[in-house]
């Protein structure tokens, strides 16, 4: 492997895949996300306030994705240098760092903690929803924290697992920590509420861009997996076609629609975000009541689309 190369061994791929679906992102285990938000929160507190607020949160952004990916081209290069051993420690740097970049496994754990908590009561079910959404829980009915579980897990199939795996098949472990970097900032300064409308906005639209492909790509690797793993038909493509421009985010709105397509639901509606009312667009209009068999047959869509991608991304790795 050449010292500047961003290519990625499968091997590293399959190790990183493989320790995430074992252990998902263990709580005692430092994670590189957390020091992102950390750097975010902390310059964020700083900068957002007087004038200029838009011009400083877009050289913020530009910044920190910058520095994680030039960073980690760094560390890579050092690793080709060293004098023996050179392949055993890039490949275990890779393998780390796609380990750390992928959140399959703790994604799909968190939304049947949701569902497990709502079998004990409504106000359990609300605080473990919290811990996955951005929108104000503490007045959901059983009905929307269900529903905003399954929105999370189809929208952060997309964000925690396909658009990571498509940046490291276009960029290697650089291109797929930057990723990571960008959607830590939309989930933290990206929000069209008043303080971060203007702090914020270009964050935003660089976190549309980076998952304008992933979004689409991830919704039609989930059809794929539902006629595979539920017996869906070919009529979710058009169920996903109209709808899946049906949501505020220009990519959110893919991966929910081919979820409900497939399990033949309604998503979206008005929410609170931090105190605010946004009124979403209905996905979908079987409005019914979803059970803990949605669930199942969705997590069995997520981990089928998973692998359906991996895949794909081992295949260019050995091309």
């Amino acid at each position: 492997m050449g010292a500047l190369s961003l290519s990625v061994s499968a091997v590293a791929v399959l190790i990183g895949w493989l320790l995430d679906l074992l252990l998902g992102d263990p709580r005692w285990l430092p994670h590189p996300v957390v020091g992102f938000g950390h750097m975010i929160s902390f310059v964020e507190h700083r900068l957002n306030k007087g004038c200029h607020r838009r011009l400083k949160g877009a050289l913020l952004a530009v910044f920190l994705i910058a520095f994680v990916f030039f960073l980690t081209c760094l560390i890579r290069h050092a690793l080709s240098l060293l004098p023996w051993g050179t392949s055993v420690w890039m490949l275990l740097f890779d393998a780390v760092i796609v380990f750390y970049c992928l959140a399959g496994t703790t994604l799909v754990r968190e939304v049947r903690d949701v569902f497990l908590a709502l079998d004990r009561s409504l106000e359990e079910g609300q605080r473990q929803v919290a811990r996955i959404v951005g929108r104000d829980t503490s007045e959901l009915s059983a009905q929307e924290v269900r529903t905003a579980a399954l929105e999370t897990l189809a929208e952060n199939l997309s964000d925690g697992v396909i658009a990571p795996l498509f940046w490291l098949a276009l960029l290697g472990t650089p291109g797929m920590l930057a990723y990571k970097m960008v959607n830590t900032l939309d989930s933290m300064i990206g929000y069209r509420i008043v303080r971060y409308r203007d702090f914020g906005c270009v964050a935003a639209r660089i976190d549309d861009m980076a998952n304008y492909i992933p979004a689409r790509l991830t919704a039609l690797l989930m059809v794929v997996a539902g006629m595979m793993t539920a017996g869906s038909r070919l009529s979710v493509f058009r169920f996903v076609w109209k709808y899946g421009r049906c949501h505020a985010s220009p990519n959110s709105g893919w991966p929910e629609a081919a979820l409900a397509g497939v399990l033949d639901c309604r998503f979206g509606g008005a929410h609170y975000y931090f105190g605010e009312l946004f009124d979403k667009p209905y996905i979908g209009e079987h409005h019914r009541e979803l059970t803990t068999a949605d669930m199942q047959t969705a997590v069995r869509i997520n981990r089928t689309a998973e692998v359906l991608m991996l895949l794909l991304v081992l295949l260019r790795s050995i091309w």
